[in-house]
C-alpha cells in the first residue's frame, strides 16, 4: 500500500547546492517544478543565482520558489530553513542534499588533515545534517499531511562507488554519504522517509571543465571514449530527472540505494586514470 501523501502537487521542497548555473542543483529544481510541486526552496551559500533562478522558474512553471542564502553545513543555517518551510506550509517531504565541495586529484603525500576534514565536514556533514533535521520534519502531519513521509535524496559520486583513480578525500567523503543514506533508510522506513544517494558519472557542470584548452578537451573525450560505454559526458538534466523520480511516489518502494547515472562506468573499470573532477 502506498502513503506518500496525496501525490507529488502537495509536495514542499527544499533543494540545497542552486547557485551553478549549469548545475545538478538548479536541473534538479527544474525537473521538481515540471513535476507540479507545491513549492522549492533554493538554497545555497553562495546566492548571486539565485533570486533569478527562483523567477524563471516561478514564470516557467507557475511553482512557488523562496531563495534563500544557507551552509548547508550549519546546523542553524539548516534548522531555520526547516522551521521557515514549517511555519509557512506545514509540511516537508523532499530534501535534496547537493551542496558539495569539489577537489580535484591530488597526489596522496600532498594530502592534508585540515583538507580531509574540511573535506568531510562539507560533503558528509552537510548530508548527514540535512537528514537529521529534514526527517523530523518529514515526521510531522498536519491538516494537507495526514502522514508522515517524505524523501531525502542525496548527491553522492560514483568515486563513493568505486573510485578507482579518482580523488582520494573527495571519494572518502562520497562513499561516507552513500553508507550515511544506507543507515538512514533503516532509522527512518518506519515513518515513511526514503533516503538514497545519486551517483553522477562525469557530468558536464560549472565546475567541471572551466574553460579547459583543447589539449585538455581532446584528452578528456578520449577519456570518456575509453571509459563511458555511452562514450558521452552526462548533461547535468539527467540527475536531475533521477532526482525528481526518486522524490516522487513513482519511487515509493526505492530506498537505501546508491543509483549510479553515469553512462556505465561503474559496469567496467571505476574512476579512470585522470585527474578530472567529478
Amino acid at each position: 500500500e502506498m502513503t506518500q501523501g496525496q501525490g507529488i502537487e502537495g509536495y514542499v521542497c527544499i533543494v540545497t547546492g542552486c547557485n551553478s548555473i549549469q548545475g545538478i542543483g538548479r536541473s534538479a529544481v527544474y525537473a521538481l517544478a515540471k513535476k507540479g510541486v507545491r513549492a522549492i526552496y533554493v538554497t545555497d551559500i553562495c546566492n548571486n543565482n539565485l533570486q533569478s533562478l527562483a523567477d524563471d522558474v516561478q514564470k516557467s512553471t507557475g511553482v512557488e520558489c523562496i531563495p534563500k542564502r544557507v551552509d548547508a553545513s550549519s546546523d542553524q543555517d539548516l534548522q531555520e530553513l526547516i522551521s521557515d518551510a514549517l511555519a509557512k506550509f506545514e509540511r516537508l517531504d523532499v530534501f535534496f542534499a547537493n551542496a558539495a565541495k569539489i577537489m580535484g586529484g591530488r597526489p596522496l603525500e600532498l594530502e592534508t588533515k585540515e583538507g580531509f576534514l574540511e573535506m568531510m565536514g562539507i560533503n558528509a556533514w552537510s548530508v548527514f545534517a540535512g537528514i537529521k533535521y529534514a526527517s523530523e520534519a518529514m515526521k510531522k502531519t498536519s491538516s494537507t499531511k495526514p502522514e508522515s513521509g517524505g524523501s531525502i535524496i542525496a548527491t553522492a559520486s560514483i568515486s563513493g562507488i568505486k573510485n578507482g583513480n579518482g580523488p582520494t578525500t573527495y571519494g572518502a567523503s562520497k562513499a561516507a554519504i552513500i553508507n550515511i543514506c544506507q543507515a538512514a533508510s533503516w532509522k527512518l522506513g518506519g515513518d515513511n522517509i526514503r533516503v538514497n544517494a545519486v551517483c553522477p558519472g562525469p557530468i558536464n557542470t560549472g565546475l567541471q571543465l572551466k574553460k579547459p584548452d583543447p589539449e585538455t578537451l581532446e584528452m578528456y573525450k578520449q577519456v570518456f571514449k575509453t571509459y563511458v560505454p555511452l562514450k558521452r559526458i552526462g548533461h547535468p538534466t539527467e540527475i536531475g530527472n533521477t532526482v525528481a523520480f526518486l522524490a516522487s511516489p513513482d519511487a515509493s518502494f526505492i530506498t537505501g540505494q546508491a543509483i549510479a547515472v553515469d553512462g556505465g562506468i561503474t559496469a567496467s573499470v571505476g574512476f579512470p586514470s585522470t585527474s578530472a573532477e567529478y
